[in-house]
This record gives structure tokens, C-alpha cells and sequence, in this order.
């Protein structure tokens, strides 16, 4: 079950290409609802059609500003061309009969042309803005690191359910199948796929003994470390990938709430839930995090996960458009909601229990800054060192007090997180 090798490109194919791209560049909202719009509206597409001109768009947006820098005010069919003979090595040669003569030149003109001496955002392909702040923060040469990581694609990371199936049983499966697949190094029960598959028809995926999952994500189960038997809260659930980590470590035992303001959101997790073989999980939608139905619950929680909403900066291989989306003052508006959201969390947190904040951001504004304002403000709470709980469920990964995953060190996407405990 090997990716079969892609058909040669057409020119049929590149001109469908070039008519996506120029209806996707036009619309708005995230990329992945974009895409998915559009092939529903061209159903005559094919798999290999689909896939070409989603990753040739998601390799435009991961490359917006160096194709901006060497050709300004290019049209979205010279923008394919430039991503295709430029930033993908194709042959010009390949392409040369599809084109007029001027087109022809200009593509060679800008096959040529040098990308010496790019400034710092260009070569980090973020907004002026948002490099200052990540160079500011973590140096300019690190941030370039973390930002050119940033343009690479994700890898396809499944977790295992440990109610229904062993890693080493799936990768043995996996294998036999010819499917190329390996442990990630961190998180206990993480695959890694080395090539991306459509997963929704297959037997393991059905029958709920694997999900997708980024191994970064993962991760937070483990801090969080719910006992059998345990009342636990994730906060802010979503579609519930690490509400189902959660349940999977206390053994269907206890009783595990899964709370979002997106009733849209928690249905998604319904059918994921059906197949996890979870009967300890508990979705309710909140209308915010005053709603009364948490004042009811006040102190009563041994833990509580707070993935809280956040500018998704560490998620930028997968959501690549959302760096152009985004803008400061969502930043500003985001930790003022990531501070509120916190502080109704700490609530649930009953004497002893503990608290866990996480965001998929890179930004020490959504995070540490976070964390630090909360603990000033309520000397009842703690922190405990992130690699120290780790261990403990031996995941050997010390980033210092709390969890730092960056992409170009630990191949996942970037995540933090602070584990808080209630005196």
C-alpha cells in the first residue's frame, strides 16, 4: 500500500491547476475549507488532479513572500509556473510548449534570477511583524531555524488507542501491508508515516485503533496524567484528539468532560468518540468560559487540560495562510482571552489538583507571559517542571520547566505547555 507514483504532468492538469489557484487566492477563511470548497465544486477532478493542486497551493502560501520578492504583481499563472519550474525543480522544458513566447521569457528570466541577500522575512516567510517578534525572542539565527522549518511540510502522525491496539502491533501491520511507518521518538504510542494516505477507509482507522494526532499533541496526555477512576476536564476539547488520549490513559475508568463553545466542534467528535470504544466521556458545550454549568462544578476536578485558542503559529506547516491572517492586534486580543480561560479553568481544579496550559503558539506572549500573570495572581497554584512528569511516564524529553516543542528540533509541530498544581 506504497503512495503510487504520480502520472507525469499535463498540460490539462496545469491549466486545472492554474484555474484553482486562481479562484483559491480570491477566497477567504482557512485554506483547508478553501480547498475543500472547491473540489466539491469540481467533482471531475481525480485523486491525483486533487492532490497535485493541493499541495501546489499550500506550497504557494508556504512561499508567499519569496515568490512576491522575485516576481511582484505576478498573475496566479505565473505564479504556478514560478512555483513549478522555481521553488519545485521542474523541467522548463516540460512546460515550454503549453506557452506564448513572452511567458517563456519571463519564466527564464525569472529561473535566473539570484535570491542573494533576501531580507530576514523573506527568507523566514512571515510577516515584517511577526519575525520581529520571533527574532526578538529567540535570536535571529534560531528563529530562522525555526521559521524555515515552519515551510516544510508535516509529517502524517497516528496514536495508537491503547484500549483497542499495541503500537508494536500496528507498526507489524503496517509493515506487512507495505505501509513505511515508524515509533516517534517521543511520544509512547505515536506512528509516523513517511508518506500521507488517505487513512478513513482503512480497517485500523474504523474499528478506532488508531488517530491522527501530531506527536507534539500527544505529548500533553502524559502531563496531564490522569489516574483510573479520576474526574478530569479538557477545557477547551475542540474535535477531541486529546480528550480521547486522555480517556485512553485512565482506561474508560472515572469521568472525563470534554467542554468547547462550538457545538460544531463537539459533534465532530462523536463519531471519533463511537470508535474509540470511550464510555467514560462526557462533550457539553459551554456558551463561555462564565458559563454556569462550570460554577457548578467549581473545585470538584482532579485535572484540567486548558489547550486554550491561540494564534495556531506552531501549526504552521499544516495551516500555512494563517500567518498571513493573523495580525497583532489578534495577538493582543488572544492572551487577554488565554488569560481569561485560564483563570475559569483554575476554578474546576480541586486542593491538590492539577492544571495544565498548553497552546500550539511560539510566541512567549501566549505562553510564559500567561503562566507568569496567573501565578502572580494566585499563590495557591504552582508550577512542577514538564521533563520531571515526563519521565515518569518515561518519555526521556527535557525541555526545561515546561514543554517547548519546536519543529526544527524535535520534528513536531510546536507546542507549550506548563503543568500547575493547586496547593
Amino acid at each position: 500500500m506504497t503512495t503510487p507514483p504520480r502520472p507525469p504532468l499535463t498540460k490539462a492538469v496545469f491549466e486545472a491547476a492554474v484555474a484553482a489557484v486562481d479562484a483559491l487566492l480570491e477566497g477567504a477563511g482557512p485554506a483547508d475549507a478553501r480547498l475543500s470548497a472547491y473540489f466539491r465544486q469540481h467533482r471531475a477532478l481525480g485523486a491525483h488532479d486533487r492532490a497535485f493542486i493541493a499541495d501546489l497551493f499550500y506550497t504557494l502560501l508556504r512561499r508567499r513572500r519569496f515568490l512576491a520578492h522575485l516576481a511582484p504583481d505576478a498573475s496566479s499563472r505565473q505564479l504556478v509556473l514560478a512555483c513549478l519550474v522555481r521553488l519545485n525543480g521542474l523541467a522548463l522544458r516540460t512546460v515550454e510548449p503549453w506557452l506564448r513566447k513572452p511567458e517563456i521569457e519571463w519564466l527564464r528570466a525569472l529561473k535566473a534570477r539570484p535570491a542573494d541577500d533576501l531580507p530576514p522575512a523573506v527568507q523566514a516567510e512571515l510577516p515584517d511583524w511577526l519575525w520581529d517578534r520571533m527574532a526578538a525572542q529567540y535570536g535571529a539565527e534560531q528563529a530562522l531555524m525555526l521559521a524555515r522549518s515552519l515551510q516544510q511540510p508535516a509529517p502524517l502522525d497516528l496514536r495508537v488507542n491503547r484500549l483497542k491496539g499495541q503500537r508494536d502491533a500496528v507498526l507489524a501491520q503496517f509493515a506487512q501491508e507495505g505501509i513505511a511507518a515508524r515509533a516517534t521518538p517521543y511520544a509512547p504510542d505515536g506512528v509516523r508515516l513517511e508518506d500521507k494516505l488517505a487513512l478513513n477507509r482503512h480497517v485500523l482507522f474504523e474499528t478506532g485503533v488508531i488517530e491522527v494526532q501530531d506527536e507534539g499533541s500527544q505529548l500533553l496526555a502524559p502531563l496531564v496524567a490522569p489516574r483510573r477512576g479520576e474526574m478530569v476536564a479538557d477545557f477547551c476539547a475542540g474535535a477531541g484528539g486529546k480528550t480521547l488520549a486522555l480517556g485512553a490513559l485512565m482506561a474508560n475508568t472515572g469521568r472525563l468532560y470534554a467542554f468547547d463553545v462550538s457545538e460544531r466542534r463537539l459533534a465532530n467528535l462523536k463519531p471519533r468518540l463511537a470508535r474509540s470504544g470511550l464510555s467514560n466521556v462526557h462533550p457539553q458545550r459551554i456558551a463561555s468560559e462564565r458559563d454556569q454549568k462550570l460554577k457548578r462544578l467549581a473545585g470538584k476536578f482532579d485535572r484540567v487540560l486548558v489547550d486554550a485558542p491561540c494564534s495556531g503559529i506552531g501549526t504552521l506547516r499544516r495551516n500555512p495562510d494563517l500567518k498571513w491572517r493573523l495580525t497583532a492586534q489578534d495577538l493582543a486580543e488572544l492572551s487577554a482571552k488565554q488569560a481569561s480561560i485560564l483563570e475559569a479553568a483554575a476554578r474546576l481544579v480541586k486542593p491538590g489538583g492539577r492544571l495544565v496550559y498548553a497552546t500550539c503558539s511560539l510566541l512567549r506572549e501566549e505562553n510564559e507571559a500567561v503562566v507568569d500573570a496567573f501565578l502572580a495572581a494566585h499563590p495557591q497554584f504552582h508550577t512542577i517542571a514538564a521533563s520531571a512528569v515526563l519521565a515518569q511516564h518515561k518519555v526521556a524529553l527535557d525541555t526545561g520547566p515546561t514543554l517547548k516543542l519546536l519543529p526544527h528540533l524535535h520534528g513536531t509541530d510546536g507546542f507549550f505547555a506548563a503543568v500547575l498544581e493547586r496547593s
